[in-house]
């Protein structure tokens, strides 16, 4: 087979392939046997027409069209591979021989994946979170910790931020009791938002027994709710003391600064999770914002199908679907398709910005990188990385697999090149982001499962 390739406009080329009569006639062959099973002829079983008996009762012609139907698809995908044609949607094929003899020959003519320009990739500034752990963050942390041991104590004097109060609260829409919004020894915590932040602002200087009223936010096309609330009981909240004993009792750990000293520990590990997180899709953001050219439709469009079957996925798993997680998050269809579209831009112009990034800096993937990688994958899906390599290479995956890790190395190409500081524009010390400590590792590796579960995690 003979192949030659052009480029056009558009972003799309014409591949010219020719099929010389030979190597189509195993075509054509398969296709009479094919019609041999299906065709009814006096004398004979199906199966058994001689090729001869249906030329005459059929004709070349009908026997080449039925060949051109099965074995073109393979044709063009042979012809694919060969030009290393890199195409992203279906082609238009114009098959311009003509007759029922002499090789086969067809045009396809098809869009594909365009090289865009990034200029200015190699002079990038991100912004990321601080990665240095401040005395003033350790001390957060203790005074979260001891806040969970907190006592609640009843007081006399009026209620305050942070104070847990119980009160009985009943709304009222046109004089009509709100069943939704009426509650009896309700446990509320002043200043917490978690009902309205008109209640808030009553219950700060409240004492017991006091009455209190007012309007709740109106909503569109409704009437507003009128509330009344009475102040039943106050209690303040009492911290134990900050001392070796408490900390003995809130932690594994006999003082104070040795729980000190672990908290700090914990919150380098989580910052060097976040951080690599940050970086990573900070220069991806940044390297995006490069890419001038449109991103194709038939890539958005196929992003968009693997991002809404991701999703679809992992509903699933947790007993949901796309209409609970749509109610969920208080969006309309409308928005969640323009949402899911803009993501997928958005990734495939990093996409196209990696494969350019790879080109310009001439990265490319080795054996090595390829055997490495079956490797980490065959322990993972627990096989052998031959069998693997084999069933990438029966579902053409192999040459996916090595266009990933060039991306891959051009991530990290970029992630080691870009200049990062913080919201205050002071620069980011990225050492704090290499290989963590021997005595660190399992709890970086527990820090990054559980931020890919958060990740993970969909409202149902």
């Amino acid at each position: 087979m003979k192949t030659m390739v052009e480029a056009l406009e558009g972003n799309k080329v014409k591949l010219s392939v020719e099929v010389d009569q030979i190597e189509f006639e195993t075509a054509l062959e398969a296709a009479f046997r094919k019609m041999s099973r299906e065709v009814r002829i006096p004398g004979f079983r199906p199966g058994k027409v001689p090729r001869r008996v249906l030329e005459a009762r059929i004709g070349k012609a009908a026997a080449r069209q039925e060949a051109l139907r099965d074995a073109l698809p393979e044709y063009y995908a042979q012809a694919v591979r060969e030009q290393d044609v890199d195409a992203i949607a279906p082609p238009e094929i114009d098959i311009t021989s003509e007759g029922e003899e002499g090789p086969l020959t067809f045009d396809a003519v098809v869009e594909v994946r365009p090289t865009v320009a990034i200029p200015g990739y190699g002079g990038l500034q991100v912004t990321i979170p601080r990665l240095e752990v401040t005395e003033e963050d350790v001390e957060a942390q203790v005074a979260r910790l001891r806040d969970t041991f907190a006592e609640l104590k009843e007081t006399t004097r009026p209620a305050q931020t942070s104070d847990h109060v119980t009160i009985d609260i009943s709304g009222t829409r046109g004089g009509e009791k709100v069943e939704e919004a009426s509650t009896e020894d309700f446990l509320y915590e002043v200043g917490s938002g978690s009902f309205l932040p008109e209640l808030d602002d009553q219950l700060r200087g409240a004492k017991v027994g006091d009455i209190l009223t007012f309007d709740g936010p109106a909503e569109e096309g409704a009437e507003t709710i009128s509330f009344r609330v009475l102040v039943k009981d106050i209690k303040e909240k009492v911290l134990p003391e900050l001392n070796d004993e408490w900390a003995s009792e809130a932690s594994e750990f006999a003082t104070l600064d040795e729980l000190r000293a672990d908290l700090r520990k914990r919150l380098e590990v989580v910052r060097r999770v976040q951080g690599r997180m940050a970086l990573r899709e900070a220069a991806l953001a940044a390297l995006v914002e490069l890419v001038a050219e449109d991103a194709p439709d038939p890539l958005v469009n196929a992003e968009m199908e693997r991002q809404l079957h991701d999703l679809g996925h992992r509903l699933e798993s947790q007993g949901a679907n796309i209409g609970q997680y749509l109610a969920a998050t208080g969006q309309d269809q409308e928005t969640f398709v323009a949402e899911l579209r803009e993501r997928a831009l958005r990734s495939v112009k990093a996409d196209l910005g990696l494969r350019a990034l790879a080109d310009a800096e001439s990265l490319e993937v080795e054996d090595s990188d390829i055997q490495e990688e079956l490797a980490g994958m065959a322990e993972r899906y627990n096989t052998s990385a031959a069998d693997l390599a084999h069933q990438l290479e029966d579902a053409d995956q192999m040459a996916s697999l090595r266009s990933d890790l060039r991306k891959g190395k051009a991530l990290n190409w970029l992630i080691g090149h870009v200049e990062a500081v913080d919201e205050e524009g002071r620069a980011v010390d990225l050492s704090l982001l290499e290989e963590p400590p021997a005595d660190l590792a399992t709890g970086e590796a527990d820090a990054q499962d559980q931020e890919a579960e958060e990740t993970a995690e969909v409202p149902t």
